[in-house]
C-alpha cells in the first residue's frame, strides 16, 4: 500500500508535467530530498526513480519551458568552476574507487543547483520551489519529531522515514538542516500564494517548526543544539520586542528541561570537554591530519582521502572498578575516521583552490541576501517585503548550515546547494525587477522632456489663422 502511494504520486507529478514542466523540477526536488525509492518496498526501489526525475526536469526545460527572463549569474559560474575541479581531482584520487561512488551523485547535485535558477523565472515558480523543499524536509522532520515525542530518540538510533545513516537521513544531517529549514518554513506560511496564509497554514507551519526543534532531542545530536541556539540569536534581528522575546525564550528553556531525555542531557554536557568524549577528540585529531595533508597536497587528494589518514590521540574514560567510577585517560588510535566538518572536508579533498572556491560561494549567499535585505528595509511594497523576508530566512538558513557543517562533512549537501539555487534566483528576480524600474524611469523622463520641448516650441505658421 506504501508502495502504490508513493508510486502514485510520484506518477502523477510526471502527468503533470506534461501541461506544466516546471513540475518535472519540483518532482526532483522532491525526490532528491525524500528520496521514496528507499521508503518503498518492492515497486519504488525497483524503479530509476532519480534518474526519470533528473532527466524529465532537464529535458523539460530544454524541450518545452520558456526561457524568458533566464539568466547565467556568477555564483552558477563559481559552482560550475567548482564541479569542474572536482571531475579532476577524482581523476587523480588517492582512492579511485571510493571517490567514484561519491562523484556519481556530488556531480549531479552540483549539475542541479546551477541548472535550478535557471528554471525560476517567477515569484510563482520560486514559492513553489520553496514549498516543495518545506514539505518534502518536514515529510521527514515530522516522522522524526513524532517517533521522539513516544520513544525519547536516542543517539544513532532515530529512524525517520527509513533506517538510514547517510544523506538527509544521517542524524547531525538532520539535525541541521531540520533547523535551517525553519526560517524557510514561517516565510512560505506567512507569504504564500499557493496556499495563502490563514489559521491553517500557520498552524501547520507551528507544528513542523516544533517538530523540527525537536529533531536535535531525537537525534541527541550537539550539533543541533548549537544550530538552535544560532537561530535563537538570528531572530533577535527581525523580532520588535527583543527583550520580551528574550524572557520567554529563556522560560521556554527552563520549562522544557525536566522533560528531556536523561541521555540528551548527559550528552550535551560533554560540549565543554572534548576530551571527555571520544567523538569530539577524533574530530579535533582528524582535523590536525588534514591541516598536514594539505601542506603536502595543496591541491587535495579527491573525494575520500580521509581513508589515508592514521593518528592517535588521549581521551578520557569512565572505568568501574570494585563498584566505584573512576576516570582514566585512554590512548586511542585510528585509520580511515571521516573529516567530521564540511571545511576541512573541502580541504582535504580539493585542496586549497577546492575550499576557496567553496567559501567564495557561501561568502556572496550572504552578501547577496544582506543586500537584498537592506534595499527593501523601509519600503512598504507587498512585493518588495515579501522578498526581503525570502532573503532573511535564506540567509539565516545559510548561516546555520554553516555552523552545522563546522562538525559534519556535508560540503555537497544536495538541499544546501537547493537553497543556494533559491538565494540565486531570487538575486536574479531582484535585480531583473530593478532593471525593469529603472528602465521605467528612463522612458518616463526621456517622455517628460519630449513634452517640455513640444511645449515649448512656437506655434507653426499660420497655426493661428
Amino acid at each position: 500500500m506504501l508502495d502504490l502511494a508513493l508510486f502514485s504520486f510520484f506518477a502523477g507529478l510526471l502527468v503533470l508535467g506534461l501541461r506544466r514542466p516546471f513540475i518535472w523540477v519540483l518532482a526532483y526536488l522532491y525526490v532528491d530530498i525524500v528520496a521514496p525509492q528507499k521508503i518503498g518496498w518492492s515497486l519504488m526501489p525497483s524503479l530509476p526513480v532519480s534518474l526519470i526525475a533528473f532527466v524529465a526536469a532537464f529535458g523539460g526545460w530544454l524541450v518545452l519551458d520558456n526561457k524568458k527572463g533566464a539568466r547565467f549569474t556568477f555564483r552558477q559560474g563559481l559552482i560550475l568552476a567548482l564541479l569542474l575541479y572536482c571531475a579532476m581531482t577524482t581523476i587523480g584520487a588517492d582512492f579511485p574507487e571510493a571517490a567514484q561512488t561519491k562523484w556519481e551523485w556530488v556531480w549531479k547535485a552540483l549539475l542541479f543547483a546551477i541548472f535550478l535558477p535557471l528554471t525560476l523565472r517567477t515569484r510563482l515558480r520560486l514559492e513553489g520551489a520553496a514549498l516543495f523543499m518545506v514539505l518534502s524536509a518536514g515529510s521527514i522532520i515530522i516522522s522524526g519529531g513524532i517517533k521522539t515525542i513516544l520513544s525519547g530518540g536516542g543517539y544513532g538510533t532515530l529512524a525517520a522515514l527509513v533506517q538510514e545513516n547517510s544523506g538527509l537521513y544521517e542524524g547531525s544531517t538532520l539535525s541541521t538542516v531540520a533547523i535551517a529549514i525553519i526560517p524557510l518554513t514561517v516565510w512560505v506560511a506567512r507569504n504564500g500564494t499557493i496556499f495563502p496564509a490563514s489559521r491553517w497554514t500557520m498552524a501547520f507551519a507551528a507544528a513542523l517548526c516544533f517538530a523540527s526543534l525537536l529533531i536535535p532531542i531525537g537525534t541527541q545530536t550537539r550539533t543541533g543544539l548549537l544550530c538552535i541556539g544560532l537561530l535563537a540569536v538570528l531572530t533577535l534581528r527581525s523580532v520588535k520586542h527583543k527583550f520580551l522575546y528574550m524572557g520567554l525564550g529563556a522560560l521556554a528553556l527552563l520549562a522544557a528541561i525536566p522533560f528531556l531525555p536523561a541521555s540528551y542531557t548527559e550528552r550535551m554536557e560533554t560540549i565543554s570537554d572534548h576530551q571527555a568524549d571520544q567523538s569530539a577528540s577524533t574530530r579535533l585529531a582528524v582535523w590536525s591530519w588534514t591541516i598536514d595533508y594539505a601542506k603536502e597536497h595543496p591541491l587535495g587528494g579527491g573525494f575520500d582521502a580521509f581513508l589515508g589518514n592514521s593518528f592517535s590521540y588521549t581521551t578520557r574514560v569512565v572505568v568501574d572498578e570494585g563498584g566505584s567510577r573512576e576516570v582514566q585517560t585512554q590512548k586511542v588510535t585510528e585509520e580511515a575516521r571521516a573529516y567530521h566538518s564540511a571545511y576541512f572536508e573541502m580541504l582535504g579533498e580539493q585542496g586549497w583552490p577546492g575550499l576557496f572556491l567553496w567559501l567564495w560561494l557561501q561568502g556572496l549567499g550572504l552578501w547577496q541576501m544582506e543586500r537584498i535585505r537592506r534595499r527593501y528595509r523601509d519600503s512598504e511594497d507587498p512585493q518588495e517585503k515579501s522578498w526581503r523576508g525570502l532573503a532573511t530566512a535564506l540567509q539565516h538558513g545559510q548561516l546555520i548550515y554553516l555552523l552545522g557543517a563546522g562538525f559534519i562533512g556535508i560540503a555537497y549537501q544536495p538541499f544546501v546547494f537547493m537553497l543556494i539555487g533559491l538565494q540565486i534566483g531570487l538575486a536574479t528576480l531582484v535585480a531583473r525587477r530593478d532593471a525593469s524600474r529603472r528602465e521605467n524611469e528612463r522612458r518616463e523622463r526621456r517622455a517628460a522632456r519630449r513634452d517640455a520641448a513640444g511645449r515649448e516650441l512656437p506655434p507653426a505658421d499660420g497655426a493661428l489663422a
